[in-house]
């Protein structure tokens, strides 16, 4: 796990296409508002923290409608190798290409794109979702 960002919306990604009802994820603070953000979106029912031996980690239910998962595509945009920061006008714009959701880690949290472009804010753009 090189990666935790990538890592953790590819196994969600991966577990969806799959057919797969509930996702085990790594615990961070990152994470966990990457998934309340993706809730709130609409591509998973819900996240919740689990501890066994005093070992935190994420357990995610993914959203299926008429047997199709809500997500279908992952869109990587900020790598370890490039990192992507943008303003507001630049989110919007990324947002723009089709029915895309853009999650932005800013200065307030990890939110969407659109919620970004509402408060003003700017920030890593983490990925794209659809």
């Amino acid at each position: 796990m090189n990666y935790q960002v990538a890592d953790f919306v590819i196994r969600i990604k991966n577990s969806a296409l799959a057919r797969r009802k509930e996702v085990a994820l790594p615990y961070s603070k990152l994470n966990l508002g990457i998934g309340k953000v993706l809730v709130k979106s609409g591509f998973l029912e819900n996240i919740k923290e689990e501890e066994k031996d005093k070992k935190k980690s994420l357990k995610g239910t993914i959203k299926f409608e008429k047997r199709l998962p809500a997500l279908t595509e992952i869109d990587i945009i900020s790598k370890p190798s490039l990192r992507v920061y943008g303003g507001s006008t630049a989110i919007s714009a990324l947002a723009r290409k089709g029915r895309r959701t853009i999650v932005v880690s800013t200065s307030q949290g990890v939110m969407t794109g659109r919620e970004a472009k509402k408060k003003g804010l700017g920030g890593e753009i983490l990925f794209a979702i659809w």
